[in-house]
């Protein structure tokens, strides 16, 4: 419960800090990655990271690392486009732009699922992870967290386990279809990090789930902050 309480706090925390005033609620997703990093996004990341239960969740991990200024906006121009990519060809994943980022959730109820207790990657998980391979190959300067997480039905000790063979399940998948390994971070957390409520079916269904972070890398970092000083001198 104190992770679920800690977790709504911190992100609403955050919300209050990004979307506040008027500027940043009327802004399309390019210009609130800019205004995400003016507005000191590193500090609200670590806060995230640190308030569910690993430094490195999916939420921290996009808000954290964030550029800010004229080159956020770019990066988040980037990041609308491929958001929009996955939408279009994964319909059932669940796609949420966040500052520069792009966070994608797949459950029980969405394009990439688990049979229970299993943690292969059945035909129709398949047919997705295919598609998304595709986009990733279409933007490669971007990096990917990859995050496996349970419901609380079963021991901790087997529900970390489970979490973990999902996640590298995923992204075993998408180096073998052609994805650069060194693109992907790897992570699992069991039952801790719940989005939804336990005690419901719905809600442990959609707590069974792999979460994606895709972040801006180094190489897309760079030559956004050279687009930006090329526009400001123009």
């Amino acid at each position: 419960m104190k992770t679920v309480i800690n977790r709504m706090f911190v992100i609403l925390f955050a919300s209050t800090l990004l979307f506040g005033c008027d500027a940043v609620q009327n802004a399309n997703n390019k210009q609130k990655g800019a205004v995400i990093g003016t507005a000191g996004g590193a500090v609200i990341g670590g806060v995230i990271g640190n308030n569910t239960g690993d430094g490195n969740s999916a939420l921290g991990s996009i808000i954290g690392g964030v550029v800010g200024g004229a080159a956020g906006a770019i990066i988040g121009n980037r990041m609308d486009e491929q958001a929009k990519k996955i939408e279009n060809e994964i319909p059932g994943a669940e796609v949420e732009r966040v500052g520069e980022g792009i966070n994608v959730t797949f459950d029980e109820n969405s394009g990439v699922y688990f049979d229970t207790e299993k943690y292969n990657i059945n035909a129709k998980s398949q047919e997705a992870l295919n598609k998304l391979a595709g986009i990733f190959k279409e933007y490669p300067q971007t990096n990917v967290l990859v995050e496996g997480h349970t419901d609380n039905t079963g021991s901790d000790s087997y529900n970390l386990t489970l979490s973990k063979n999902r996640a590298q399940a995923v992204t075993g998948f998408l180096v073998d279809n052609g994805i650069e390994k060194g693109r992907f971070t790897t992570k699992w957390y069991g039952e801790t990090q719940p989005k939804y409520d336990n005690s419901t079916a719905d809600g442990r269904a959609k707590n069974r789930r792999v979460e994606l972070a895709i972040v801006a890398n180094d190489e897309l970092k760079e030559e956004a902050k050279e687009q930006a000083e090329q526009q400001e001198g123009n």
